[in-house]
């Protein structure tokens, strides 16, 4: 029997399921609509359907290197219980090395195999198993001369709450003594982006018109007023290098030596930092809040 997306969307809506699974289920049962809900549900993947409004904002950062290539995944759970799971920590642990091998986007990823399954169905399956929410969130890519790793936070090898890589030209063991620190120093600072160059430009207007905003309201509050001239060529500017200066990584004071900036520091290493990507669980995630009386009352169906 052909299997048509009217028959495919059905079966999604009714189960949850995903796009790949109930296809697969209504073709296993030559398109018997109750015998594929039935066959979900062998599979444990209407189970995982139930579960996946929930949030997911634990979970862990799976970090890899090779060859002057680094790949950085988040992969959530709902618990920071699960993420410290052995079952979890080598699904992660696998994942992560095969986007190493293969992937350049998280799509990309998710359709890649995994001892013979798309990895969309393997953290589907984890999920019946495991019986938590789970979502393979992110994917960064970062290649360069050489490119250094660093984990905080560290729940196993190689995974834990912060992964940060740093890509680096120049003498490769210039590059990994001070690479680790500039990632650690990432880790730390969290810098917006490399440059002033690479930063959003709708972020650094965004910022100048809150600036300018706040300058003039305190030049007109204040009991000694500043010409505009003053305002607009020293105050707005001065405070537009300041913010320059804390959000983009060259820009920023070094954390192991202050007194010169992270750019300084890879000068005087001989080494140019080319880029960089920072990945935290759960960054921009809403979790959810419900206060314990709101809880008893769902429970007693209030």
């Amino acid at each position: 029997m052909a299997i048509t997306a009217q028959m495919v969307k059905e079966l999604r809506d009714s189960t949850g399921a995903g796009m790949m699974d109930a296809k697969k289920a209504l073709t296993e049962t030559d398109g018997n609509m109750e015998a594929a809900v039935d066959w979900l549900r062998t599979k444990g993947l209407a189970k995982a359907a139930k579960k996946s409004d929930r949030v997911a904002a634990e979970g862990l950062v799976g970090i890899a290197v090779k060859d002057g290539r680094g790949v950085a995944i988040e992969i959530n759970s709902e618990t920071d219980f699960v993420a410290k799971n052995a079952e979890f920590q080598q699904m992660v642990r696998d994942i992560t090395a095969l986007a190493l091998q293969t992937a350049d986007s998280v799509e990309v990823l998710r359709a890649t195999h995994l001892n013979g399954k798309p990895v969309e169905e393997v953290v589907t399956e984890a999920i019946a198993r495991i019986g938590e929410n789970m979502n393979l969130r992110r994917m960064h890519a970062l290649e360069g001369d050489t490119v250094v790793s660093y984990v905080h936070n560290t729940a196993a090898e190689g995974m834990g709450k912060i992964g940060v890589l740093v890509a680096l030209n120049g003498p490769k063991d210039k590059a990994e003594a001070i690479g680790r620190q500039f990632a650690m120093h990432i880790a730390a600072t969290s810098p917006l982006a490399l440059s002033e160059a690479t930063l959003d430009p709708a972020l650094v207007e965004r910022e100048l018109a809150v600036q300018t905003q706040k300058a003039m309201e305190e030049n007109a509050a204040s009991a000694k007023p500043k010409p505009d001239a003053v305002i607009q060529n020293n105050i707005i500017p001065g405070r537009m290098k300041k913010f320059l200066s804390e959000n983009t990584l060259l820009g920023q004071q070094f954390v192991i030596n202050p007194d010169i900036t992270v750019e300084q520091a890879a000068k005087e290493a001989g080494v140019e930092i080319t880029g960089f990507a920072r990945v935290a669980v759960g960054e921009g995630i809403e979790k959810e809040k419900e206060d314990f009386a709101a809880e008893v009352a769902k429970t007693r169906g209030a």
